[in-house]
């Protein structure tokens, strides 16, 4: 096995994606070819209903792909075990949780799942790695609050954290920041940045924040509606992938700032 094959987390080949009817198969894109490798920042970017939540479900095996091979770890997605999966892969979707009654730390302590015994009782070891991923996202000061008290920018870094908690390679995010301000926005994006420097994990999130991506992540993976191509942002801004991005009669990107704006 090579020095590259190693630090490759999750690969696709030929995949094809969509839904499957008694009648036809819907493609919503094909020929996905993307390559996440360890220790990188990665957004998925496109349109609105280009397919972004769609890529992200079959990629965590939500959904079930059309065709094409989908590898974890250089094994096929369909070989693992849910129990497995969820040692190995996140994710923190943006549809609102079951019990806001939860409180912070016991919110967390539930990506110790895949690692508890039938009870799910925490072990000193658990309970170190909760107090980590608090730790990490700077939430300290939340740890003893219920959920249904926290702002959506707050309950969304304990969704990270409980995703630290789960101790996987992959941490996978759909639209983190949805529902935040500016500021909170780029926190999160920051704070994503940071976990990835300091613990070597991968972290893949969809985003509409493009101007941001750019400037924070190390690999982006585009969808258009003539393909999904994965660089990074300068060779993807070199290559003019962003001007395809939106219809040019009033939107632009400007290459020299790497950033988009609005025709007047």
């Amino acid at each position: 096995m090579s020095e590259t094959n190693q630090h490759i987390i999750l690969k696709t080949e030929n995949l094809a994606i969509g839904y499957t009817s008694k009648k036809e198969a819907i493609t919503i894109a094909e020929n996905i070819n993307i390559t996440l490798k360890k220790g990188e920042l990665i957004s998925l970017v496109g349109a609105n209903g280009i397919g972004k939540s769609t890529l992200l479900r079959t990629v965590t095996q939500v959904q079930a792909k059309l065709s094409g091979t989908i590898l974890l770890n250089q094994k096929p997605l369909e070989n693992y075990t849910n129990l497995d999966l969820a040692r190995s892969m996140s994710l923190v979707l943006t549809e609102t949780i079951a019990s806001k009654n939860l409180s912070v730390f016991e919110l967390i302590a539930l990506g110790r799942q895949p690692y508890t015994n039938w009870v799910g009782n925490l072990s000193e070891t658990d309970i170190a790695i909760v107090n980590k991923a608090i730790k990490q996202t700077n939430i300290e000061d939340l740890k003893h609050k219920k959920c249904f008290e926290l702002s959506d920018g707050q309950l969304q870094k304990v969704m990270i954290a409980r995703a630290l908690a789960q101790d996987t390679d992959l941490i996978i995010l759909d639209e983190p920041t949805t529902h935040l301000d500016m500021y909170h926005k780029a926190y999160i994006l920051k704070l994503l940045q940071k976990i990835v420097k300091e613990t070597g994990k991968t972290i893949l999130f969809s985003s509409h924040e493009i101007d941001l991506a750019i400037q924070l992540c190390d690999t982006m993976v585009v969808m258009t509606n003539k393909e999904v191509v994965s660089d990074s942002p300068c060779h993807l801004i070199q290559q003019g992938t962003f001007n395809t991005l939106f219809p040019k009669d009033l939107i632009s990107f400007d290459a020299t700032t790497g950033s988009f704006r609005v025709k007047k």
